[in-house]
């Protein structure tokens, strides 16, 4: 038996891949984030009347030792609420009980909004540092802010929809010379990308919330050539 990592849509659902599709049809149990969301993605695509199982954040030691028994005996497709799961979210312990147990782990290659906002920078990185999802209280965020500052190779963030002006606030404050490649809301008819400096991009925002990534560009480097 094995784990499926299945790759999801990030926002059009077109972009299933046909191998996504076929082992999330063959798979026994889908383990998803959030029923609602998944089950949505599901039936996008056809897929309906599943074995669904949960693991989020909120999912206990109990809880995951009873998915990693369904993996030693059935065909589990592990899949997150959108792209690639396993990396930045719990998904990733499941993965790595897998392995202990000499489970198979077979993971599919598909949409990242990461590897999408990378490839529209226009420029070679050989090096980047994937930050994520800063703290949310301001004291701890602002000490992050103040570790980035002084990192030399492009940076990238993710946070909630509703940080999207909170964290461009603060990035202009931290970086207020630096080019930024400002990403919302990847592959939906809302996509909005543009590379500019902060204070440029700020009065220009088209939406007051949004699904975002921002890589911030370094004013001098060897990395980007």
């Amino acid at each position: 038996m094995s784990l499926y990592i299945v790759p999801t849509p990030i926002g059009n659902s077109k972009d299933f891949s046909l191998r996504a599709i076929e082992v999330l049809t063959a798979a026994d149990v889908i383990i998803v984030e959030e029923f609602k969301e998944s089950s949505r993605q599901l039936r996008s695509v056809s897929i309906q009347n599943k074995k669904l199982e949960q693991l989020n954040e909120h999912t206990n030691k109990e809880e995951l030792q009873r998915l990693l028994d369904l993996c030693k005996t059935q065909n589990v497709a592990l899949i997150s609420d959108c792209g690639t799961p396993g990396f930045c979210d719990p998904g990733g312990q499941l993965v790595g009980l897998c392995r202990k147990n000499q489970i198979s782990v077979i993971g599919l290659p598909g949409p990242s909004s990461l590897m999408l906002a990378l490839s529209l920078i226009g420029k070679r990185i050989n090096q980047f540092l994937f930050r994520g999802f800063l703290p949310a209280e301001n004291i701890s965020r602002d000490k992050e802010w103040q570790k980035l500052k002084k990192i030399q190779i492009p940076i990238i963030l993710m946070d909630t929809p509703y940080r999207l002006k909170k964290t461009l606030t603060e990035c202009l404050n931290y970086f207020p010379q630096n080019q930024v490649l400002l990403c919302l809301n990847l592959t939906q008819k809302e996509e909005w990308v543009m590379e500019a400096k902060v204070k440029d991009i700020l009065p220009l925002l088209p939406y007051e919330k949004a699904e975002f990534i921002l890589i911030i560009l370094p004013l001098e480097s060897d990395y980007i050539q």
